[in-house]
């Protein structure tokens, strides 16, 4: 029986191992999904030849992890949406003169990616097809009349052809912020068209302008009209993140993203030659567009009572209180503390009776302060959103009731003089009680008179 009770036990011990392994096989597959579901990209071609003239530029998404999937642009077969969901987490678009999408894509169905989250890299030229027209002023911009190009008659190329449409970019004409550009300080190559943004659109960037003699025209022919885009209100990349954090890069050039520009050089004139900077700004652009760079996540909101640590049902008016958030942003692939010292919270009803600047420690964004003399229902709020980071937005309610009738001041500092004119008349009513009931005139004095 001692042996049997042995094998027993030794059976579930095997099986307690066996479902051990079992479970950490499972949480390790739902962990690896879940990273590669963050990195599908659909790549959409002008050919198969792309695929090979800018090799360089897919290696690098394959080395920074990313699953592509490569289709040419009119595909038959073409869908990114399956059983209401779409399968594919970005999207890269290569075909610049294509006219019309494969399959059920369309212009609609982008920009229902878009708000649906979904990031998306799209290159043109000066023949830049209607539909991909059409995503952009979508996205608040507007690409150049076709055939034309981005042309500068003092900042082009020496291997130019004699139209100054190879164009030299300066960094100084990058957007104002190294998450976007990877601050790079080498000149880049660019040859395309322009591009319009829309000033009204806060959202919208102009990641890289043309210097201020550049502008868009065609180089075949006279011009005869003033050119739609002028110095430096030449785009030729532009931006947007929208407000739900979905990032979009239109470039005007296909041939940036090119193994020959890549690996080209840059000389100026007579200028000394000097390595593009093509290849860094393309992929701290792209990995900024797909979300790899100038991400911020919250990871917990708490509210307190200065001195405690969990949150109350309601708050007193004047009452001190704390608001903090743990912070973290995305980089290298990992997430780190967010190091932001400008985090503002708001105590908002109706409008903010609070505004507080919350202080940095290793991510853990907190601020105190006293609740004001008015009751109701409040929330904290935080609305942080900086260039080339993704917006912040949280909303915490709360109610703030009065205080008890047991929690009033039994005495008021201002309200003393009063007090001291009751007591004053109480005692002279007093006094004056005694005198009228105890005071008797003399007798003999009263019949005198």
């Amino acid at each position: 029986s001692d042996l049997t009770k042995l094998i027993l036990l030794d059976s579930l011990l095997q099986e307690k191992k066996k479902m051990r392994l079992v479970s950490l096989l499972c949480i390790l597959v739902v962990g690896i999904s879940q990273c590669l579901a963050e990195k599908r990209i659909l790549a959409l071609l002008e050919n198969l030849a792309v695929k090979e003239t800018h090799s360089i530029f897919f290696s690098m998404l394959n080395r920074h992890g990313f699953s592509v999937t490569y289709k040419v642009a009119d595909d038959s077969t073409l869908q990114i949406k399956k059983y209401g969901e779409f399968v594919y987490d970005h999207i890269v678009v290569f075909a610049p003169t294509v006219e019309e999408f494969g399959g059920s894509l369309n212009a609609d169905m982008i920009t229902e990616f878009i708000d649906n989250g979904g990031n998306i890299l799209i290159t043109g030229n000066s023949n830049t097809g209607e539909v991909l027209r059409e995503i952009a002023s979508e996205c608040g911009f507007e690409v150049d009349e076709e055939g034309t190009n981005v042309i500068d008659h003092l900042n082009f190329d020496a291997k130019d052809t004699g139209h100054h449409t190879l164009v030299v970019a300066d960094p100084k004409d990058f957007i104002k912020s190294e998450l976007i550009t990877g601050g790079v300080k080498s000149p880049l190559l660019y040859r395309g068209t322009g591009i319009l943004a829309d000033p009204g659109n806060p959202l919208v960037l102009e990641v890289l302008t043309g210097s201020s003699t550049s502008y868009s025209a065609n180089p075949e022919q006279p011009i005869k009209e003033y050119p739609h885009a002028v110095g430096k209100n030449t785009v030729l990349i532009a931006g947007l993140q929208a407000r739900n954090n979905a990032r979009v890069i239109f470039s005007g050039s296909l041939e940036f993203f090119s193994d020959e520009f890549f690996n080209a050089e840059v000389a100026k004139g007579n200028g000394k030659a000097v390595a593009a900077g093509n290849a860094e700004f393309a992929e701290a652009l792209t990995l900024w567009c797909f979300k790899e760079r100038g991400v911020l996540r919250v990871d917990s909101i708490n509210h307190h009572l200065v001195g405690e640590t969990s949150p109350p049902d309601f708050y007193t008016i004047r009452e001190n209180v704390e608001f903090e958030i743990n912070v973290v942003e995305k980089k290298d692939g990992s997430w780190v503390p967010f190091k932001g010292q400008d985090v503002q919270v708001e105590f908002v009803r109706i409008d903010p009776f609070v505004r507080a600047t919350m202080k940095n420690v290793n991510g853990r964004v907190s601020a105190q302060f006293k609740i004001p003399d008015v009751y109701g229902v409040y929330q904290f709020k935080v609305n942080y959103l900086r260039l080339g980071l993704t917006r912040i937005q949280t909303s915490t309610q709360v109610s703030v009731r009065p205080l008890r009738h047991d929690q009033y001041e039994r005495f008021i500092s201002s309200a003393y003089p009063y007090y001291a004119s009751a007591f004053s008349m109480m005692g002279g009513v007093f006094l004056f009680a005694i005198v009228f009931l105890y005071y008797k005139e003399d007798e003999g004095k009263k019949k005198a008179e």
